[in-house]
């Protein structure tokens, strides 16, 4: 589905072109002259592992670093003990960074005995010019740094280390480049994520993200289709589209397009049947988008609204820029609109100055909206936000003692919701074999709920419809009804 390249036609000795995605091209193929060298010397093409950190998002962009790898030679390795490893990292919460260091040191063990391995880091760790200075000082064996806007860049960055033997850092404090047409190994042949847009505009207290994904930028809807009509050609069936914001899509393009109207044009796709989104921020959620939900027959019947917190003064300290009335208020407008949507949500718990009254009223809105499912998070202080110089941290025993109360009534009303359900047919895309019985097949029906059933690998990718015979509390076990 991606642009085809003939290696023998471009000609490697002129300069590299200056457009976007030719210029990464050429550097694909000056990276494969040295993967066959490698292969001429070992016996065997070198072996690459992409391993993602983050969000959907990261996981999406780290398709892409497999694609590009693909496209210069490398094959997939099974492990970290590889040739080429690039970990694609996550900056969320400050564990997450001591986690890569210290993942760092044993991949320096490795290559200590691979002296042609390399080793490469991107993502939103990469944006914070701190951590590009510590691994400047302390781990030199790294040989590529770079950030969250030129993900596109590999190849050019694996031949500017190739030719100079140095580490090569490379960070964009942000673009407005959007470059598209690049290879992409997807996990699934059937699914695929869709950028719709990149950054983020919230500026939630707590949250590190617009600093390290920059501002806010939507992707032309052209663009968007066009990708999506390619992955409807090479086979796939559903979309998930993809931003820290989608319901704020279509700001600042030259001829404004709201979310909703973006949908009703993919719903127009040949050949995709399942329409997915994430994540949705409640204060952007309009009435068109509702409408254009339940009139759909292809957008999915779950929506993941984070509420974070139900009590109004804490989401003021958040800048969530909504009161726990006007949440609870959307959620009854959406689920009169649509009774058979599933909604799940994130909730934090422990936020600076949160007392003993703030955490009840976000477990009446636990009661009050009766999620299908929720993440819940502990929260962490994350250095360089504004709730990190908060006063009145909470204590992390009365953090731990909130959150066991939070999740024993988040998993129950879970359960209770999720076996609504049973006896019920409902259509499942068949994902996978199942990782404990061979005899077993993993869906995922249109609400997000997996489901296991009798059957094989014939059946991967294909949309079937499925009896529900026994809910497990978070899946289901069934039989074809077909």
């Amino acid at each position: 589905m991606y642009r085809e390249t003939d290696q023998n036609k471009r000609n490697l000795e002129a300069a590299p072109p200056a457009e976007e995605p030719a210029r990464q091209y050429y550097f694909m193929e000056k990276c494969r002259e040295w993967t066959r060298d490698f292969e001429r010397r070992k016996g065997r093409p070198p072996r690459a592992c992409v391993v993602n950190m983050g969000c959907q998002m990261n996981a999406h962009d780290s398709e892409k670093l497999r694609g590009i790898l693909e496209q210069t030679g490398y094959e997939e390795a099974l492990d970290e003990n590889a040739d080429f490893v690039i970990y694609n990292t996550c900056t969320v919460r400050e564990n997450a960074n001591q986690k890569v260091y210290g993942r760092l040191g044993r991949l320096h063990h490795y290559k200590k005995d691979n002296p042609d391995m390399r080793i490469a880091l991107c993502g939103c760790m990469m944006q914070e010019p701190h951590v590009v200075e510590r691994l400047r000082e302390s781990y030199r064996f790294v040989d590529i740094i770079f950030g969250t806007h030129n993900i596109f860049k590999l190849a050019e960055l694996m031949a500017v280390r190739q030719e100079t033997g140095e580490m090569v850092v490379d960070i964009w404090e942000d673009t407005k480049l959007v470059v598209e047409e690049l290879p992409s190994q997807r996990k699934y042949p059937f699914k695929s994520g869709v950028n719709i847009m990149f950054g983020c505009n919230n500026f939630c207290s707590y949250c590190i993200v617009p600093y390290v994904r920059g501002r806010e930028r939507s992707r032309r809807p052209e663009d968007i289709i066009r990708e999506i009509r390619k992955l409807a050609a090479d086979g796939v069936v559903e979309v998930m589209l993809l931003g820290q914001n989608v319901n704020s899509y279509g700001k600042g393009l030259e001829e404004p397009l709201s979310f909703a109207g973006l949908l009703r044009e993919i719903e127009k796709v040949e050949g995709i049947k399942r329409i997915r989104f994430m994540t949705s921020h409640p204060k952007d959620l309009s009435g068109e988008l509702i409408e254009t939900m339940a009139d759909s027959g292809k957008i999915c019947r779950h929506l993941h609204l984070p509420v974070q917190s139900g009590s109004t003064p804490i989401l003021k300290a958040m800048n969530r820029r909504y009161t726990k009335e006007q949440y609870l208020e959307l959620v009854e407008r959406i689920r009169g609109a649509i009774p058979d949507l599933s909604l799940t949500t994130d909730i934090i718990v422990g936020f600076p100055g949160e007392t003993q009254a703030d955490f009840e009223e976000t477990l009446d809105v636990v009661q009050k909206v009766q999620y299908d499912s929720a993440f819940t998070f502990l929260y962490s202080r994350r250095n360089g936000t504004p709730a990190a110089a908060m006063e009145n941290q909470v204590p992390e025993e009365v953090m731990k003692e909130r959150f066991d109360r939070l999740l024993q009534e988040v998993q129950k009303i879970s359960r209770e919701r999720s076996s609504r359900f049973t006896g019920t047919v409902q259509e499942v895309l068949v994902e996978e074999l199942n990782s404990h019985d061979p005899g077993l097949v993993t869906g995922r029906m249109g609400n997000n709920l997996l489901v296991h059933f009798p059957g094989d690998a014939s059946l991967s990718g294909r949309l079937v419809k499925v009896r529900l015979d026994e809910s497990k509390g978070f899946y289901y076990m069934g039989t074809l009804a077909e």
